[in-house]
């Protein structure tokens, strides 16, 4: 459980400093032959900030539910 606590925590502090992350979609319009149209397309994923803070708050959860079973 503290694995799993470590990484929600670290996920948390990401989540806070990149709050989305943006890519290019690439992909076939019309392919005939030797012909091939490519549409080139940005997309956005976002998160709400509270939700970074949601990450942390369940990994610190985690991490001290791992300490109390261990003593």
């Amino acid at each position: 459980m503290r694995t799993a606590g470590i990484i929600l925590i670290i996920a948390g502090i990401l989540m806070f400093v990149f709050r989305s992350i943006n890519f290019t979609k690439e992909e076939k319009v019309v392919d005939a032959g030797p012909i091939e149209i490519n549409r080139k397309e940005n997309k956005t994923i976002g998160w709400p900030t509270y939700a970074g803070g949601v990450a942390v708050v369940a990994g610190v959860v985690l991490v001290l539910a791992g300490k109390k079973r261990s003593a």
